[in-house]
């Protein structure tokens, strides 16, 4: 299992890219090589997923240039549809730690995934006494590795960086990961991948 600084030090790296999920990035029908300690090869299913077309999507009008030349911090951007997310990072005391490394994938939750969480968890997460237990929230939401939309299955199991598991569901072209759905996948940048979930994921 991966000391909780260095798992600190993974989420800052790769959830600043989370921004960049509805900026337009494509979703990739390219199949990445995953980091071996972060999935399953027990996964019942072998098709690939795919989640919802990117080109159809409203989020799609604000536009985004080529983004995988530069690495996750470099990729930050102030999206207004992770504002939630980005001041989680903030009040956590990762939002300054976006370094090199990885590559990373990030499950990245939306403003309205957030706003779905019962009345005043949010609030009480944003206090500076609770700071370890919102690390802790934000780490689960990241794997080691590129795994890409193909790259998962149904059944399939993913590792985050603190030795935690994910559940993979696929049903047509419908991707969850522990019951959030996957509205944008495969946002690329040079150390890692994001995919958008519209649920905060708890760790149990």
């Amino acid at each position: 299992m991966i000391s909780a600084n260095s798992s600190l030090r993974t989420l800052a790296t790769v959830f600043v890219a989370s921004a960049l999920a509805f900026g337009g990035a494509g979703c990739s029908s390219t199949t990445a090589t995953t980091d071996a300690a972060a999935t399953d090869s027990t996964a019942t299913t072998t098709a690939p997923a795919t989640t919802t077309d990117p080109a159809t999507s409203g989020d799609n009008k604000m536009g985004m240039d080529d983004t995988s030349g530069k690495n996750l911090a470099e990729n930050a951007t102030a999206v207004p549809q992770m504002s939630t997310l980005t001041a989680a990072l903030k009040a956590s005391g990762l939002a300054d730690k976006a370094t090199s490394g990885g590559p990373y994938t990030v499950f990245a939750p939306t403003n309205e995934a957030f706003d779905a969480l019962p009345a005043g968890t949010l609030d009480n997460l944003l206090k500076p006494e609770n700071k370890a237990k919102l690390a802790s929230i934000l780490t689960y939401h990241v794997v080691p590795g590129n795994v890409m939309a193909a790259d998962l299955k149904d059944g399939q199991e993913l590792t985050t960086v603190d030795g935690k598991k994910l559940k993979v569901s696929v049903v047509g072209t419908t991707v969850t990961v522990n019951g959030a759905t996957v509205v944008k996948a495969d946002v690329k940048s040079s150390n890692g991948v994001t995919h958008v979930i519209n649920k905060v994921l708890m760790p149990q």
